[in-house]
């Protein structure tokens, strides 16, 4: 296996794990319901899990000496390779269920894919990980739907969230050489377009079309909310290097 091709599609899986989890850990306090705080902590514990095994096999292939805590916190933006999807703002809770299930209805089948991965460290990494994408997906999609076909207030409130993401959707089947060493995105696309054509059938939303799709986070061209995020996350161990409890 090439080890640059290695490097470059872990560290993009697990930015897009970590980032994602510390979007939904700002709701930490904050859920619209105390069994909702709980199950969106848990959903970021779940990818702050995912992003550290993806970024500890980034940092053997880099071979380098970084480990996953150097890549996670002593990264600038521009270093970073996540989706833009994952990075934009929570918004109202319609938007984050939206994002999570953009990504999860992607996220799942991708991990499903990988874990019949020649390569060994990324099959079992992504086994592992696919039994809690599963879940995330269920919880996710019953989300929309329950928003989408509720009152007419969330109703609005979903399809407006699932319209102002869209145009963040068509990079996760963007595909370059460091992709197609493990698995082609775009062979996902029409798998995904269906989950989303049934939920948002389900919900009574309607499904966005066409438009402009925003890339350039898997190249380490981010919007300015990845900047504010990065400053939270990383002001501790920028404040104080090397601190260990």
């Amino acid at each position: 296996m090439n080890p640059e091709a290695l490097f470059a599609f872990s560290l993009r899986m697990g930015d897009n794990a970590l980032v994602l989890s510390q979007r939904l850990g700002e709701w930490c306090g904050h859920g619209p319901a105390l069994e909702e705080d709980l199950a969106l902590a848990n959903t970021a514990l779940d990818l702050l899990g995912h992003a550290r095994m993806w970024l500890s096999l980034a940092g053997e292939a880099e071979g380098r000496g970084r480990d996953e805590d150097q890549l996670a916190f002593l990264r600038d933006a521009g270093e970073f390779r996540n989706l833009l999807l994952v990075e934009q703002a929570n918004g109202d809770y319609a938007c984050t269920m939206a994002r999570q299930y953009y990504f999860d209805a992607w996220h799942h089948p991708l991990l499903e894919r990988l874990a019949q991965a020649r390569e060994p460290r990324v099959a079992a990494i992504a086994a592992k990980a696919a039994k809690e994408a599963a879940y995330h997906l269920h919880r996710s999609r019953e989300w929309v739907v329950r928003l989408g076909d509720g009152t007419g207030e969330s109703h609005r409130r979903m399809q407006a969230a699932a319209e102002e993401l869209w145009p963040y959707t068509g990079e996760m089947f963007a595909a370059d050489d460091a992709d197609r060493a493990f698995v082609d995105p775009a062979e996902l696309q029409p798998g995904w377009r269906a989950e989303v054509e049934a939920t948002f059938a389900r919900a009574t939303l309607t499904l966005p079309g066409g438009g402009w799709m925003q890339q350039g986070g898997k190249r380490g061209v981010h919007t300015e909310k990845l900047g504010h995020l990065l400053a939270e996350m990383q002001f501790l161990q920028r404040a104080y290097p090397g601190a260990k409890w």
